[in-house]
């Protein structure tokens, strides 16, 4: 009996240990925090949603169709990553706006953004963490199944906010 008390607590020890230095062994960063309150709320478990971007009055229901009023909205597709599983896949259609300032993005949304400055390609991760440094604004993505963050992004980089996900 005893054996098995010790074992229980030696496991649960390297548990708590991996569990709150996740981001410093995967990342090697020694700036990078070990956990971050931004990522987690007010418990482990309490993560930021999404921002409410589309209201109850924006949305009509009929008996044979739903119609949603977003004013210059896009739909988008995603690549077959599995970086944002199990929330969207490749088969997912996404309801995009285009941000009009930094105070548009919050913890918790899911943004597009240029994998490089410039580029035609687009991630679509979600907003973990925000922050100003020297050269300002800034965000950090992290994909939901990635795991490893996107470093720091800057506003200019950052060309939707998705609002909606259709399976």
């Amino acid at each position: 009996m005893k054996k098995a008390i010790f074992w229980f607590i030696g496991i649960f020890a390297i548990a708590l240990f991996i569990l709150f230095s996740y981001n410093f062994l995967v990342s090697g960063y020694a700036e990078t925090p070990l956990l971050r309150l931004t990522e987690f709320g007010s418990s482990f478990f309490d993560k930021p949603s999404p921002g409410n971007w589309i209201k109850e009055n924006q949305i009509l229901l009929y008996e044979d169709r739903i119609v949603i009023f977003i004013p210059n909205a896009t739909i988008s597709t995603y690549a077959n990553t599995n970086s944002m599983d199990p929330v969207f896949d490749s088969t997912a259609n996404g309801i995009e706006i285009v941000p009009q300032g930094p105070e548009d993005i919050h913890v918790g949304d899911i943004i597009a953004y240029e994998s490089n400055p410039g580029s035609n390609m687009l991630i679509v991760h979600r907003v973990i963490e925000i922050g100003i440094d020297k050269e300002g604004w800034y965000c950090i993505p992290k994909g939901d199944n990635a795991i490893q963050d996107d470093g720091k992004i800057r506003f200019q980089r950052i060309k939707y906010i998705t609002i909606g996900i259709l399976w």
